[in-house]
């Protein structure tokens, strides 16, 4: 990988994720986030993806079923997304309110966004060229980012709804929110795949991605009504 495509895939896969990153911290404009621990989610998010690519190389080995396989990479990323976001932050006292759920969630999830973006883009612009690489980016930017943001973002509203509960419902909401955000995200790539590159059925997927931008948008005003 030459130095100007290891460059423009990092502009390309990294700077959308921290637009998109500032575009959500602005949904907690009352009781923002240390930046110290949403830069660290953010991180945490990138190193997931290192885990996450064996893990779905080896998935992809070891099975011809392509539903089993995207199921299981959904499984393993939404995991991972929220492993990262629990190491860096959720675990710590400055998640002190229901809303921070969210934001370490979709901070997580867009740093993974970020790192995934770029090694799509390194492919892109090594073997298809600049302006396939630019289509790409753009592509991602709305579709495949956003998607992770949505998934994330729901598993952090079902954290944030039992942010004042104890033992079993607590750990129900968890477990609602992980298993929601799964099946959304292995129902994308499956429609994806099965779009077999029309670009009007693609369209549609995408459309509902932002259908879920706008719900997303609303349970964060829910969340931040939420009073123990």
């Amino acid at each position: 990988m030459t130095p100007s495509t290891l460059f423009f895939s990092l502009l390309g896969g990294v700077l959308p994720a921290l637009l998109w990153l500032w575009f959500w911290l602005k949904e907690d404009r009352l009781h923002p986030e240390p930046r110290s621990l949403v830069m660290l989610s953010f991180f945490a998010g990138m190193v997931a993806i290192l885990f996450a690519l064996p893990a779905e190389q080896y998935i992809q080995s070891a099975t011809t079923n392509m539903t089993l396989v995207i199921t299981l990479w959904a499984i393993v990323e939404e995991t991972l997304k929220y492993g990262a976001a629990h190491f860096a932050a959720l675990r710590k006292r400055d998640n002190d309110e229901p809303i921070d759920s969210l934001i370490y969630l979709i901070t997580a999830a867009l740093g993974f966004a970020a790192l995934e973006n770029t090694l799509f883009l390194s492919g892109a612009f090594t073997h298809k060229g600049l302006l396939d690489g630019v289509d790409l980016g753009l592509l991602r930017f709305v579709g495949a980012s956003l998607l992770h943001i949505v998934t994330s973002g729901v598993l952090g509203f079902f954290l944030a709804l039992g942010f004042y509960r104890r033992g079993v419902v607590k750990n129900f909401e968890r477990f609602i929110g992980l298993s929601t955000a799964i099946v959304l995200h292995t129902l994308f790539n499956l429609y994806i795949l099965g779009s077999n590159g029309s670009g009007t059925q693609t369209l549609v997927v995408f459309s509902f991605v932002w259908v879920g931008v706008i719900l997303l948008l609303v349970g964060f005003e829910k969340v931040k009504q939420l009073r123990q």
